[in-house]
């Protein structure tokens, strides 16, 4: 059994991409740059946000952080919107999920600029994605696909099951893990109601899971030697810890691990490679490469 460790991987890609930051530099470009929205003191978010300036820092991005509190508007954040899209120094900005109930985050999302669209989520990506076109993948899917690559595992001819069909891992993972020049592989994808999903799950040679259930993949519904892609990340108590909790992942780690070949663990897994594909994404953009 061989650990993808996704914080290593993720480590160096961001000083792969400041060597091409600096080159950039010196021969005259533009520095990228890379906003981000904040609506509310959302812990999450609070910390998802916070990393992701500090991975400008480490790839030598600028990096611009616009805060409103809870009781914003929409038409203010569309407003918002509207100005970062007009910005020539801004290459990529993202509004960061979720937004209060009062705001409708498909209204904000589709105004986005989507060649600025760092975070894959505008229809015209995910499009563009689904048809095997230049676009910007959504960071999971991407960070998923690069560990992958990284890692050397064979994914062209396998069957791949993933569970969970959720639009940010679920949907654009079996579109990409299908297309001959990503996954190339056969690609089953299970949710709640299958009926099979076990028998599935024990047939794959590669299982993403991405389901949002702690410790919902048992030993016994994967064969010796599959790679497991562990996407969950819930927080369960722990009273040992700190913070009070513990991040679990989808998969029964102990128990799974030594029938694998390949295993990522949580955290460090797919983690810390989602705010690193949002780099790879903003220096994408400041290439003007999508």
């Amino acid at each position: 059994m061989k650990l993808i460790d996704g914080k290593a991987t993720a480590t160096a890609i961001k000083a792969e991409i400041a060597d091409e930051v600096k080159a950039i530099l010196a021969a005259g470009g533009k520095r990228p740059h890379l906003a981000a929205v904040l609506v509310g003191h959302d812990g999450g978010s609070e910390t998802y946000v916070k990393n992701k300036v500090l991975a400008c820092e480490q790839c030598g991005f600028k990096s611009t952080l616009i805060r409103y509190e809870d009781d914003v508007t929409e038409e203010e954040l569309l407003q918002c919107v509207a100005r970062l899209n007009n910005d020539d120094d801004v290459d990529g900005f993202i509004v960061q999920l979720p937004l209060p109930k009062h705001i409708d985050e498909q209204k904000i999302i589709e105004a986005i600029d989507y060649r600025k669209d760092v975070d894959g989520f505008h229809p015209i990506n995910v499009g563009r994605m689904a048809i095997g076109l230049p676009c910007f993948i959504s960071a999971t899917p991407l960070g998923i696909l690069t560990l992958l690559k990284r890692y050397g595992i064979e994914t062209s001819g396998k069957k791949c099951v993933i569970l969970g069909r959720s639009n940010i891992v679920g949907k654009p993972m079996a579109q990409l893990m299908m297309q001959k020049q990503h996954g190339d592989a056969t690609v089953t994808v299970c949710h709640s109601r299958s009926k099979t999903l076990k028998q599935e799950c024990r047939e794959a040679d590669i299982i993403i899971a991405a389901i949002g259930q702690p410790n919902f993949v048992t030993a016994d519904m994967v064969k010796e030697g599959a790679v497991v892609i562990d996407v969950g990340t819930t927080r369960v108590p722990d009273a040992t810890k700190k913070s009070g909790f513990r991040l679990n992942g989808d998969v029964k780690f102990d128990e799974v691990a030594p029938k694998c070949s390949f295993i990522t663990p949580v955290p460090g897994g797919v983690g810390p490679m989602t705010i690193c594909s949002l780099m790879i994404n903003t220096l994408a953009a400041g290439k003007k490469e999508r």
